[in-house]
């Protein structure tokens, strides 16, 4: 057990960026470094972790992010292509016969088209893909990454064709001793983990049907000309019914179908029901609804990357399906990639790994080029470049422009992921403590006893703000989450369910999905803005989803097949 000291000690580094970020609002770049430091400094003094396996931890948060910032570029790169090619400017007169409601155009973009992108893809890609293409729609920069963080919550636990559940409940959890215990009372895992599964889908649908509606609240809040919650709930009706039509195919694909498809196939339904609706004008206020004009835009709205969507001189303009085609081949070759075995393994042998960094167990890491998403986006601005009948000067242009936007976040992370991978890898030091992660999750359930559920989400999220991963949290935290609900006699399934639900919407604070996501539209420096913006949203999904635990443990009283 660790002392009330040690875990105190273990929250510095998440307050200390908390504190500098959010509340003297220091840019990333000042803060990170300094957060690094301490990090370093508590690794060593006080959990005793060796100087070797500090460096091969900071190593291995090197490879990880060259990996992030393969995506950044990708999905800046595909932007600036479609930019240099017409693409955009199709795209954006294609929503004029959608709607001209930024509101709408938000719920479709956002939350149903980044939905789906998280489905395939996972790692990030949704944010970094739906903020610069809502920049080139006319949002300020500062919006759009906000709107894009907050798509960072519902579909995030079957992200990556499933990799949150699959890999990180999964592996974080103790499978044999588990299956073992299943065997003696009648069940399997298989049915165990179905369990899981659809205890996540329902959870987030519940939560869910929400999150379109706090999405434009907040955008019109923040951004609009008058400030006002009003203007985001008179669309109450759009955006309830696009929340809707996204759980329901959503939650069913994961009771029946597994944690593969949930988000693909409920933003795949979404944007069937949606967009001819929105055409149609159903449920859409008759007023449409704008930002202020671009010149009375604050200064810390607009990023230093010009995304404008005029047509290309000199060529005729592209259809609004054929700007869009970029983006639909993307979602088809990231479908393929995670689904077609051959094609993924094939993917996946070219890669550079380092196995046990420095000699340390358990540390290592692997740059895997071809598969990660920015493999496959550069694959689809490949073909774009022949699609569009682009010349060799406009990608030139493209690709310098997209290689000058990712030097400002490569030196954010190369202090941010270091510093996770430190806390992560915590658990192996010399004074016999477990990672600090862990400390404070410990920290948290000792101090709450019985009603621990309405916090397990919280420790979950928590788990994501400091890696900035669902799958890392599931790993870390899943085995811990197991123990306190078979502690507490409650169903172990349905709290290591709250731990994925909650580890996925803490995605939307976590400080390298932040700067990641401000990189794509030239915004670094305002992490800390973004983020007092989505903590109202991550709280909400987090104490709605314990509140859902409580009900369901002490209300239904849910079991599994480990309880007799």
């Amino acid at each position: 057990m660790v002392s009330l000291t040690m875990s105190l000690l273990a929250f510095v580094p998440l307050v200390l960026a908390g504190v500098m970020l959010i509340g003297f609002r220091f840019q990333a770049r000042t803060a990170m470094p300094v957060v690094f430091i301490v990090t370093v400094l508590i690794a060593l003094l006080a959990w005793d972790m060796s100087v070797t396996r500090v460096v091969a931890s900071s190593l291995q948060g090197l490879m990880l992010t060259i990996s992030i910032l393969w995506i950044i570029f990708g999905a800046i790169l595909l932007l600036n292509t479609l930019k240099h090619s017409g693409g955009i400017a199709a795209i954006r007169n294609g929503f004029s016969g959608i709607s001209p409601d930024r509101r709408i155009q938000a719920i479709i973009v956002a939350w149903l088209f980044g939905c789906f992108i998280e489905g395939a893809s996972g790692f990030g890609t949704p944010a970094a893909v739906a903020a610069p293409l809502m920049v080139a729609l006319g949002f300020p920069a500062l919006a759009a990454v906000v709107v894009g963080m907050m798509i960072q919550s519902t579909p995030v636990s079957f992200g990556a064709v499933g990799t949150p559940i699959i890999v990180g409940v999964a592996g974080g959890l103790q499978k044999n001793q588990i299956s073992e215990q299943l065997t003696s009372n009648g069940s399997d895992w298989e049915t165990y983990f179905q369990l899981i599964t659809s205890q996540v889908s329902i959870t987030h649908a519940i939560c869910g049907i929400l999150m379109p509606l706090i999405m434009v609240t907040v955008m019109a809040r923040f951004f609009g000309e008058r400030k006002s919650w009003g203007d985001g709930l008179e669309v109450a009706p759009f955006a309830l019914f696009a929340g809707v039509s996204f759980v329901v195919p959503y939650a069913l694909a994961g009771v029946f179908l597994g944690p593969e498809f949930p988000s693909m196939i409920g933003a795949m339904v979404g944007l069937a029901i949606v967009v001819p609706a929105a055409r149609r004008g159903f449920l859409i206020p008759s007023k449409p609804w704008d930002f202020p004009e671009e010149s009375q835009w604050p200064a810390d709205w607009v990023g230093n990357m010009e995304i404008k969507a005029d047509h290309v001189a000199g060529r005729t303009p592209l259809t609004p399906t054929m700007g869009w085609a970029p983006y639909v081949l993307l979602a088809v070759l990231l479908v393929i990639s995670r689904t077609v075995e051959p094609i993924t393994n094939a993917l996946k042998s070219v890669a550079i790994s380092w196995s046990d960094i420095l000699g340390q167990a358990g540390v290592s890491g692997s740059i895997q080029p071809l598969y990660l998403p920015g493999g496959i986006i550069c694959m689809a601005v490949l073909v774009t470049f022949f699609l569009h009948r682009m010349r060799g000067g406009a990608m030139g242009s493209a690709f310098k422009e997209s290689t000058n936007t990712i030097l400002g976040a490569g030196f954010v992370l190369i202090f941010t992921i270091p510093m996770v991978r430190i806390l992560i890898n915590s658990g192996v030091n010399g004074s016999d403590l477990v990672s600090m992660p862990v400390a404070m999750a410990q920290f948290v359930a000792d101090g709450v006893g019985h009603i621990y559920p309405l916090f397990a989400p919280a420790v979950g999220a928590l788990g994501a703000f400091i890696a900035g991963s669902n799958t890392v949290s599931n790993l870390m935290l899943s085995d811990f989450q197991f123990n306190v609900a078979a502690t507490l006699g409650l169903s172990t399934a349905m709290m290591v369910a709250l731990q994925a639900v909650g580890a996925a919407a803490g995605n939307m604070i976590a400080i390298h999905n932040v700067v990641a996501a401000s990189a794509t539209v030239g915004l670094l420096g305002r992490e800390g803005t973004t983020m007092r913006k989505t903590l109202l949203p991550t709280l909400y999904y987090c104490l709605l989803s314990g509140v859902i635990g409580l009900i369901a443990f002490y209300g239904i009283g849910v079991v599994d097949g480990l309880m007799n």
